[in-house]
């Protein structure tokens, strides 16, 4: 482990840390993110998810940070994923119970205000599989495409706001890597079981947990990107 990787560690820990030292900091967050949910998805993503990309970078370059990566534009567009994350949230939170609920009446639609049970989490269950299988695929793309904008506008946040080539970026997109890698392995295999966890948790904590899983994907993302290319 090298210097740097021990600066970005004790960045991290001192990040979150006045959360759990000082009460009336995590009473401000718990009070202002059960008034402004939407408001706080954004700016936990734009704080937290790019993390995911930095990490990402190191894997790829050996680097915390290179000329033209962009952190400011990929920290503004995962501002805006994380206040999709949150609509998606809501809406397969609300709605998959009472889709189960019409595919079998012993099912409650309302199990998940429930406490802890077999079916509250077959409930969990049915949502994270619901949105996974519906909205992850569309989050993924999206970001890829935005991945590719930043890059071939060499991290420029002016160039960035220029129109996205995205016919020309999805025809660059290496299909089978997505495909193979990223949608049929890690949907089912990481995302619908970690995803169904925090379903299970306290709505306080289930867009924070996301912003933190959004870390992941930066990494799985320059998994797949080495894999691309062969590495």
């Amino acid at each position: 482990m090298k210097k740097a990787d021990l600066i970005f560690i004790l960045c991290f820990i001192l990040f979150f840390l006045p959360f759990f030292i000082f009460d009336d900091v995590y009473q401000f967050y718990y009070d202002f993110n059960k008034q402004h949910g939407y408001i706080m998805s954004y700016i936990k993503f734009f704080m937290l998810a790019p993390v995911g990309e930095v990490i990402g970078l190191r894997i790829r370059t050996g680097h915390y940070g290179i000329r033209g990566f962009g952190i400011i534009p990929r920290a503004i567009v995962w501002g805006f994923l994380g206040i999709s994350v949150k609509m998606a949230f809501d809406i397969f939170y609300a709605g998959a119970p009472v889709m189960m609920n019409k595919v079998w009446s012993g099912f409650p639609a309302d199990i998940m205000k429930q406490g802890f049970s077999g079916l509250k989490l077959l409930g969990a269950f049915a949502i994270s599989f619901t949105m996974n299988i519906f909205y992850a695929p569309v989050l993924m793309t999206v970001h890829k495409i935005s991945d590719e904008h930043i890059m071939m506008n060499g991290g420029s946040l002016k160039r960035f706001f220029s129109p996205v080539k995205a016919e020309k970026i999805m025809g660059n997109i290496n299909w089978k890597v997505m495909w193979n890698f990223v949608y049929k392995k890690t949907i089912p295999l990481f995302w619908i079981p970690m995803q169904t966890i925090n379903f299970l948790l306290p709505e306080a904590y289930r867009i924070l947990v996301a912003a933190l899983l959004g870390i992941v994907l930066g990494i799985i993302l320059a998994i797949a990107s080495l894999k691309g290319q062969g590495k």
